[in-house]
């Protein structure tokens, strides 16, 4: 089974982070993050990976040409998308890499989590439908206060997880999915939207950890998990 990765975006939420560096190549406890994503899967076994570059494709591409990544027998293949294409449009750009696959993965080339993507393949095939997503519950950005009705403070609770669930980001497709890709589309509109009208994409619920690199402020969060020994993602 081979995954799909969306490396193209521009990273604008990051200043001159994203500026300078894809999201992707951003380090996390001293690795890039993808170097973390692809340690995910493939811990599960998963060892194919079509990466979908865009925005300074190059730093990606310079990275996979050093010695740290051909050390884990990973089959990576690097992608030019495009700068501007939306996200199903990438994924639908590399269809032709998806030749023969059944089922494949797709996830953002910018989101960690404790998933147990075998489990989560397993999900998807045994509930037969054309997709799957994993549901997440987002963290609080600020701390929720718990006020009596005489307006006295009674307890703290430090960003908490939100009670929604929300696309996390790790999906598994059957691979007749492809054909809802119809030109330049984004993944998380039209095709989705189709998708879930039709009754056939269904949500794995995943209430451990989960977090996507978005801000420069989830940047420093992420480091700081990672220096508390809290990478909790880190299972390989």
């Amino acid at each position: 089974m081979k995954t799909v990765i969306l490396c193209g975006g521009r990273g604008t939420r990051l200043g001159q982070k994203g500026e300078s560096v894809p999201k992707a190549m951003l380090e996390i406890g001293g690795a890039p993050i993808i170097r973390h994503i692809l340690g995910i899967y493939s811990h599960y076994g998963i060892n194919d990976f079509i990466l979908c570059l865009g925005h300074l494709k190059e730093k990606i591409e310079a990275y996979f040409e050093t010695e740290e990544p051909r050390t884990h027998g990973w089959n990576v293949s690097l992608r030019d998308t495009g700068l501007e294409t939306n996200t199903g449009g990438r994924v639908r750009l590399v269809r032709d890499e998806l030749e023969g696959e059944e089922k494949f993965c797709v996830t953002y080339g910018d989101g960690l989590s404790d998933v147990n993507i075998r489990e989560l393949i397993e999900f998807h095939k045994a509930h037969g439908k054309t997709g799957t997503l994993l549901a997440a519950k987002p963290r609080s950005q600020f701390g929720i206060l718990e006020i009596d009705g005489e307006n006295l403070v009674r307890e703290f609770h430090e960003k908490p997880p939100l009670d929604h669930w929300i696309n996390g980001g790790f999906f598994v497709f059957n691979r007749g999915f492809l054909d809802y890709l119809d030109g330049d589309v984004v993944l998380e509109k039209e095709p989705l939207e189709r998708l879930a009208a039709e009754g056939e994409l269904v949500a794995y619920h995943h209430t451990g950890f989960w977090k996507c690199l978005d801000t420069y402020k989830d940047y420093l969060e992420m480091n700081t998990l990672c220096d508390e020994g809290n990478d909790v993602w880190r299972v390989w």
